[in-house]
C-alpha cells in the first residue's frame, strides 16, 4: 500500500509543501494555552511535515512547537 506511505501536504491554495518550506497565515489564529493571536500574513519559516497530511509542526515568533492546520497557510 505505497499510496499510504506517501503523504502529500497542501496549502490552502492546493500548493504542494515540503520540509523546510516557508508560509504565511491566511488568517489571524489564536494559540490554545496562551495570550498569543498570530496575525494574518505572519511569516512561519522551516516548517516540518507531519504524518497527518492535514497538520504541519512549526516554531512561529513567540511560541515554540507550534502545530498549524495547512487550510490556513499559504506557502511564502
Amino acid at each position: 500500500m505505497s499510496d499510504e506511505e506517501t503523504i502529500v501536504v497542501k496549502d490552502s491554495n492546493g500548493t504542494v509543501l515540503a520540509d523546510g518550506d516557508a508560509v504565511t497565515l491566511v488568517k489571524d489564529l489564536k494559540v490554545k494555552g496562551t495570550s498569543v493571536t498570530l496575525k494574518r500574513g505572519t511569516l512561519v519559516k522551516n516548517i516540518r511535515l507531519t504524518d497527518d497530511a492535514d497538520l504541519i509542526e512549526c516554531n512561529a515568533e513567540k511560541v515554540k512547537g507550534l502545530v498549524l492546520r495547512t487550510e490556513f497557510l499559504k506557502k511564502a
